[in-house]
């Protein structure tokens, strides 16, 4: 059954899968490891679609007996990051599974005010091409956008 990914429809199960499949993938490709506790961690994140925070992530690692203790959650969550499968939304201070896995991308994350979904979507090549023509190197970037979303819009 088809649910919301920030603000669009779509097979739920496929996605998750997909994401899955993908991330172990790359660690194989790139020679890292995909702890249970790494594996777990995206699933949930994942199963939520939706921006989580370290201390939710750790209640439901705690909850199923793999550690209660935060650098649990925070390590899994580095390595996910590190590697492109998850991405920390600053103004929320939570975590989301990447909407994109396996795609070189540059996200951007339309925040809702009124029910805190999100989603992610391209940034596109404007700011790449603009830092390029002032001769400066993006090593690094964060687009969040807050409004409302097609259910809270009035």
């Amino acid at each position: 059954m088809p649910q919301s990914t920030g603000f669009k429809s779509h097979d739920h199960a496929g996605c998750v899968m997909t994401a899955l499949r993908v991330a172990d993938e790359a660690c194989v490709a790139r020679g890292l490891r995909m702890t249970p506790v790494r594996r777990r961690v995206l699933e949930i994140l994942l199963e939520a679609h939706t921006a989580m925070g370290a201390y939710d992530v750790l209640d439901r690692l705690a909850g199923e007996g793999l550690g209660d203790k935060p650098p649990v959650a925070y390590r899994a969550l580095a390595f996910l990051v590190e590697q492109g499968f998850v991405h920390r939304i600053e103004r929320l201070n939570a975590f989301v599974a990447c909407a994109h896995p396996g795609d070189a991308h540059a996200p951007a994350f339309l925040i809702c005010r009124g029910c805190g979904s999100v989603a992610e979507d391209a940034a596109g090549d404007v700011m790449a091409r603009s830092a390029e023509a002032a001769g400066f190197l993006i090593e690094q970037r964060v687009v969040e956008i807050e409004g409302l979303c097609p259910e809270c819009r009035p």
